[in-house]
């Protein structure tokens, strides 16, 4: 299954130089995600790329800090912060990252397109759509 994720632009910027090799979440997808599209928040706008996950920990904070700080590209109080509150926390890594030739605006590949709070599922005709702009 292919998901569209929302990203801040500052974290996709780390993303781009290889700083950033975890996405954080804090629930799980409810079906199994293998590849990941990227939609740069405003005020980008646009879907830049995409990549393979290569596995999905979920984990107590504290642990999940622990096993992905080093390529977080997030500080520990940003996080801490993020997961307050919270019993477990995701991150998602990333595998084989793809930055399209073109980013691609969300408004041409999808009718009534509306940013995702966090994701959205993407079908085949959607994704070869999105391909079809990107490259």
């Amino acid at each position: 299954m292919k998901i569209l994720l929302s990203i801040k632009p500052c974290f996709v910027d780390k993303i781009l130089t290889g700083e950033k090799k975890y996405e954080f979440r804090k629930k799980l997808f409810k079906q199994d995600v293998d590849t990941v599209i990227i939609y740069s928040c405003m005020p980008i706008g646009k879907i830049i790329g995409e990549f393979t996950v290569e596995e999905i920990l979920e984990e107590k904070p504290v642990n999940l800090w622990a096993i992905t700080k080093e390529y977080a590209g997030i500080s520990k109080k940003f996080f801490l912060d993020y997961f307050k509150n919270r019993s477990t926390g995701c991150a998602i890594k990333i595998n084989k990252f793809q930055q399209y030739n073109t980013p691609v605006d969300p408004k041409r590949t999808m009718d009534n397109f509306v940013a995702p709070q966090s994701y959205r599922y993407i079908d085949e005709i959607t994704y070869s759509q999105i391909l079809g702009i990107a490259n």
